[in-house]
């Protein structure tokens, strides 16, 4: 399996795909640690710009839900005001006061992070997104739940405590809080700057701020579902099809309904699950951020800043 990329979070793949993937949660401690695109003195410049919206941040406590005032302000344009981005004054106060940062998706607005997700999503041919936690030593962020995604967690700065549990038994399962009786404990982990938590998607999970401010980066790695499947199942049946749009009577609406029939049978005739899945898969692939372009607008002027 060549996967350079992957190999820099979790070591050998190939070890990592038999032991790991799908299977049981572990920790990874890659030899003078993970270089991280994305860092502490990258969020600083997030809030300092003023300009992130909603929903690219959020405060959060494990129980006790913050109103998006709490951390958020309007800002001026052209004599308007629009509504919804990041104060980094009151963001500052919620942190001392316990609360956890969580910025959305970092791959569509911060280069070098997407550079590495793309990088990372061809390695793997699944959706790779990414998401950075900022919690402070002794509180909890996000109460123990259950994400729809098989979830690799570096830490940046500080450290953190994480338990994880076990999966769910079926496929028949919800991402989000788990409510009742938590799943039983499969590990027990504090996680220092440098190394990587494998999740494997539904496994129930909770962390606390351990020393420090503890900064971690989520890169969860999105698997399709059978709304993807049946998307992707209509998509490749109803490809070439020539049917009247809008049928104006009742045996042009049965004719209509015949010819459709006809038409999806002959294309799935010779379609097989990998066939499915591999589309399904490609569509979730083709709407993430593209890598950015090689040349940039400075390289562009640059080209035209010659003698005149």
């Amino acid at each position: 399996m060549h996967a350079p990329t992957l190999a820099q979070w979790v070591g050998d793949p190939a070890a990592f795909t038999t032991a790991y993937w799908r299977r049981r949660p572990g920790v990874f401690r890659p030899d003078g640690g993970v270089r991280s695109p994305f860092a502490l003195a990258d969020v600083d410049a997030a809030l300092a710009t003023g300009f992130l919206p909603e929903p690219y941040v959020e405060m959060t406590r494990a129980e006790d839900p913050l109103g998006r005032d709490d951390y958020l302000t309007p800002r001026a344009v052209h004599e308007s005001s629009y509504g919804g981005f990041a104060d980094e004054k009151k963001i500052r106060a919620l942190l001392d006061d316990g609360a956890t940062l969580l910025m959305r998706r970092i791959d569509q607005w911060h280069g070098p992070t997407r550079d590495l997700l793309a990088r990372l999503s061809a390695e793997l041919q699944r959706a790779v997104e990414a998401f950075c936690f900022v919690t402070p030593p002794g509180t909890q962020g996000v109460p123990l739940h259950r994400d729809d995604a098989d979830v690799l967690v570096l830490q940046l700065n500080g450290s953190k405590s994480w338990r994880v549990h076990e999966g769910p038994a079926d496929g028949n399962w919800r991402h989000g809080r788990v409510d009742g009786e938590p799943p039983a404990e499969v590990l027990r982990a504090t996680l220092r700057a440098g190394e990587v938590l494998y999740i494997p998607r539904g496994f129930a999970h909770q962390a606390v701020g351990n020393e420090g401010l503890s900064v971690h980066l989520s890169l969860t790695i999105r698997e399709i579902h059978m709304g993807d499947l049946f998307r992707s199942l209509q998509k490749l049946s109803a490809k070439s099809m020539t049917i009247e749009t809008r049928p104006l009577d009742d045996a042009a609406v049965l004719a209509a309904a015949t010819a459709m029939l006809e038409h999806v049978r002959a294309a799935v005739a010779d379609l097989t699950p990998e066939d499915l899945v591999r589309h399904a898969r490609r569509r979730k692939l083709a709407a993430l951020p593209a890598p950015r372009s090689p040349i940039s607008l400075t390289a562009v002027a640059a080209g035209h800043d010659g003698p005149a």
